[in-house]
Order: C-alpha cells, then structure tokens, then sequence
C-alpha cells in the first residue's frame, strides 16, 4: 500500500486506492489562476467550439467569454468589487453562468441560491450574505416586492427566461409564458439583463487585476452536520482541482464533448461537474432549465450528451420512457448517479437499459457534499465495483473513523466518513462554531472534514456509504434537513411541537412528513389549511412536507426523546388530534 506525505506534513495517510493512479495523478498541481481564468483559457484553445447550448442556442466560447466580459463591466459600473457578494437566484440558464464568471473575474463571490426558495428564505439568505445585488428571474419578481427594500441590495437585475433565446422564440415565449407572471415596476431599483448588458456597450473593460486560486469564488448551501441551513464558502482552487479530477478520471471525455446539466447550478455537484468542469475542459455544457422526467428520452434523443450526472430517480424515470422509437444510444459514454445509494436492482435495470439501446456505458455512482464541493469519490469505466460510491479523486484522502474517538477504523468497519484535500470549504460563512465543528484538527496533523455519513472502506480504497448520522432527508436529490422544518412549522403561533420524518416516494425517493402537536384551543380545519399555507410561504417548494399529521402528543423513548421509529411505523396513520 503506498502512503504519501500530503502538504510536506510529517505524518502521512494511507491510500489503499493509489494504485489506479499514476504518480503524477497523485500529486496534482493546482494553478494559481481563477475559474474566470480557466473559462478564458479554454475560449482562447477552442473559440469557435460551443460552450453552451440552451434551448436550442448556441453559444461558442468566443462568444461565451465577450459576453462574461461585457458584464463584467456592468457589475463593475454597479459598484461591485473583490469581496463583494452577489446574489444569484437563477434556473440553469445562460446568464447565471456569464454572472457567476464575470463577478469571479472582478474577485467578487456568488451567492447560489435556489430560485424556488421562499420569500422568508430569499430575505435571510440577501441579508446573512449582505449581497449587494440580487439577479433574479423576472417571473419570481412577487417573492422579493415585500422584503427587497429591508436587505443591502442596491439593484434587482432581472433575467427572462427569454433573453438567451434566439428573436423568434423569445416572442413566442412572451406570447405564451409572459402573461402568467407578474411584472415588476418601473424603478431604479430594478433593471433588466438586456439593459443591464447594454450598459456595457462602449465602456473599455480596466478589468487587468487577476485573482488567485485562494480567492474565494462561490457560497453554496447546506445544513451541514448540525441540519441548520448554512453559508458554504467555497475558493477558486476547488472547481479548478474538480476539473482536473473528473479529467483524470473520466478519461474518454474529449474537447467538443457535452454534459447534460440537468442538476441545478445552485447545487455544487451540477455547478461543479456538470457545468464548470465541462467549460475547463473545452467541453460544452446544455443548460436545461425545466426537466421533464416523462420526456427524458426525448431530451437525450435531441441532445445527444456524452456524459449524464444525476440522481438515481432520474435514471429510473430514463428507463421508463418510451417516447422515442429505435432509441440509440452509442454516444453515451458515461453516467454517473450522486445524491443517494441507488439500489442494486435498479442498477442492474439502467445498465440492461443501456446495453438494449447500443451503448457501452455502466451506470456508477459517485459520493460527496457541498463543503467539498459536491464530488469526493467516483466510480469510473474499469475502476467500479457494484454497490459502491468509487474511490477517492486524485488529491482527495478519506479515512472511516469511529465518531466517538476519531480513531481509524480497520477495512469494512462502518464509521463515519471524513475527507482531506485542497478541496474542502473554507468555512462556513460568518460562523465560526459551526466550521470548527466541521473542520477539526485530528491526531494525524491534518485537517478533516467531518461529513456525518456513514460508510466504510474495502482494502482497495473503494468507499461504500451505508446512511446519515445526521437526520437528513434526501427528496429527488435534494438535501432536506428536518430540523429546518420543524423550526419553521414550530414559528407558528397555533403550533406546540413539530417532529418531521422521511416516509418512501415511489418517485421521488422520499419526502418530509410532519407530526403536529397543536397548542391548547387551536384545531380544526382551518388552522390546519393556514399551517399549510405557512409552509408554502415559509419554505422552498420541494421542503414542503408531503403529509401533515396530528398528534395529541408524540411518543417518547425511555429518554424522553421523539421516538422516530415509532413515527416511522405510523407511516399512513390519520389525526388523533
């Protein structure tokens, strides 16, 4: 077994999974430059290949980096500089990548956030980040109208979902979508991309300040360990080591190849893997802003990516499909499920799904979580074995600890998983208990990030993941922490106790399901709708629990704790309140 000294530390780690690296692997390099840098250097190797395709556009470097540059001058003429926070609140579109790199070029940060989050979810986000500018899309204009003016923000730049399209399907566009939504008024508080674009036009770009790899790029979110939503600062060096990583691996992927970004770009592992890393790589990535599981096959008939990354529901919804005849797919040459363990017979289902469809990818899985921006291990062609969530990327060390004592544990003992690398957060933002609680100095002299997942090592390096300490739920790929929820029913005044579980989905995989102890005096319908309702305001879209039951009290162990096995056995079980 080779161990190296990682960081010119004294005290090493041993790396069971070295062998299906190279020494130079092994010992990656990570330039000092920014990802606007990387991005830019791929538009001067390949300008004229596509970086981004979008609703039938497309977008070629050349083009891709003009129009980085241009908004760049935009922000900078908005007042934004190194260190300023810019809100980002956008489906997969063109303009929220042109944003996050023109802002990464001034040594501004991205603030990523879910464009289906509640008002009350928007507002704390603007104000914990102190975001000086919030881009949005325009047909969300209602969720802000209440709380923009009690935040920082300074201009509102609102994105169509139009805007990228070519002339002819932006006004079918507005004809057809326009009128749903609700316009936002004419006011200096608020601007439109076109606008704020053209703002641009005939202003030299100054901008000759480089940043480095230490420079923070991106906020992600997460609950973490503890299940509060958190801030996770994320540098420069981490997408710009992710690209190198997912190149080492994934070894067939070629300049002109493409990555269906079907995960949002709020989340690390669609902002990082599938978007990012393909631009580092000369390759083009197609933004799909609405999925539509039942026309999946559709979507790859006309996109025709060569590599696809996404939770396990959306393979089984590929499997189901039967929209196309003759349906090819010997262009596919990888497919990689994050998110949650997918089971072996689906598994076995996705990879005769391939092979009857002429094509010679194998589904695998990968692990990771957003304080390490989304990718930690990977499965790759030869290097896979069935069940598990790969080995280590190259400059990524993992050791499976007892919880408890933060002592290793020996191979095939179950623990909790902790990661070491370069490509690790900084923290989490303005929070410093909770990143030491993440980050923690251990015996060894390094550094580890404690992820709360549980799993165990085999003598070849390959990780299996087995659960979550931490109470999370996990709903179509997305990580849904009970304690938020309970926190928020819990606010409101009819409520006296609040326990949320995860109950099975037949599609989504699971979903939240509360238990409701009402305070004295307050029952019946009406203040069961108003719950509801409070939820739908209070909480982003697919946080919202699924089934509301309620309890005169709830069980209790010997301990005088919730009793969630209980709970989870009264699965379909009506009110008794």
């Amino acid at each position: 077994m080779k161990i190296f000294d990682i960081f010119g530390r004294k005290k090493s780690i041993p790396m069971p999974w070295a062998k299906y690296y190279t020494d130079d692997e092994l010992n990656i390099k990570i330039p000092n430059i920014s990802i606007y840098e990387q991005v830019r250097l791929s538009s001067e190797r390949y300008p004229n290949y596509i970086a981004i395709k979008y609703m039938g556009k497309k977008i070629t470097y050349k083009k891709f980096i003009q129009l980085i540059n241009r908004a760049s001058v935009s922000f900078k003429k908005l007042g934004i500089k190194k260190g300023d926070i810019v809100t980002i609140c956008l489906p997969n579109m063109p303009e929220a990548l042109i944003s996050l790199y023109a802002l990464n070029k001034l040594g501004a940060i991205a603030n990523m956030l879910h464009p289906l989050s509640a008002e009350e979810e928007i507002k704390q986000s603007l104000i914990k980040t102190r975001s000086k500018l919030l881009v949005l899309v325009d047909m969300f204009y209602d969720k802000i109208e209440n709380i923009i003016r009690s935040t920082k923000v300074k201009k509102v730049i609102f994105v169509s979902p139009a805007d990228s399209l070519n002339i002819i399907l932006r006004i079918g566009y507005k004809f057809k979508e326009g009128k749903k939504y609700k316009k936002y008024p004419h006011d200096k508080l608020f601007i439109g991309w076109r606008m704020f674009l053209y703002s641009s036009l005939f202003q030299k770009d100054y901008s000759k300040r480089k940043f480095g790899k230490d420079t923070p790029a991106v906020i992600l979110h997460s609950g973490g360990t503890s299940g509060k939503p958190k801030n996770v600062v994320i540098q420069n060096k981490s997408f710009i080591l992710a690209a190198k990583q997912e190149s080492i691996m994934m070894k067939r992927l070629r300049a002109g190849d493409c990555c269906l970004a079907i995960m949002p770009n709020f989340h690390g592992f669609g902002l990082s893997v599938l978007m990012h890393t393909p631009l580092a790589l000369g390759c083009y990535t197609i933004l799909v802003p609405k999925f539509d599981a039942k026309k999946f096959d559709t979507l790859f008939k006309q996109t025709r990516p060569t590599c696809v990354l996404g939770v396990p529901t959306l393979y089984e919804a590929l499997s189901n499909c039967n929209n196309e005849k003759d349906f090819d797919l010997s262009y596919l040459k990888y497919a990689v499920s994050g998110g949650d363990i997918i089971p072996k017979n689906l598994e076995d289902k996705i990879n005769n799904y391939f092979k009857e469809h002429n094509s010679d990818a194998i589904i695998t899985q990968g692990y990771g979580l957003s304080e390490a921006l989304a990718a930690v291990t990977l499965a790759c062609d030869d290097v896979n074995k069935s069940g598990s969530v790969g080995i280590p990327l190259a400059g990524n060390y993992i050791k499976i600890i007892d919880p408890s004592t933060e002592e290793s544990l020996p191979f095939f003992e179950v623990g909790e998983i902790v990661v070491n690398g370069p490509g690790i957060m900084m923290g989490y933002l303005n929070d410093e208990n909770e990143t030491n609680t993440a980050l923690r100095m251990h015996k060894d002299g390094h550094v580890w990030l404690h992820t709360g997942d549980l799993g165990y090592m085999d003598n070849d390096g390959f990780i299996f993941y087995k659960g979550r300490q931490k109470r999370m739920i996990i709903t179509s790929g997305y990580n849904v922490f009970p304690s938020h929820i309970e926190e928020v029913i819990e606010s409101h005044p009819a409520v006296l106790q609040c326990t949320v579980i995860g109950i099975p989905h037949p599609y989504k995989q699971e979903v939240a399901k509360a238990f409701i102890v009402l305070k004295e005096g307050f029952h019946g319908l009406f203040i069961k709708n108003e719950i509801k309702s409070y939820c739908k305001k209070n909480l982003a879209k697919y946080m919202v629990p699924q089934e509301f039951v309620y309890r005169k009290q709830l069980p209790k162990t010997k301990l005088g704790k919730v009793d969630f096995q209980k709970l989870k056995s009264d699965i379909g079980a009506d009110d008794d309140e």
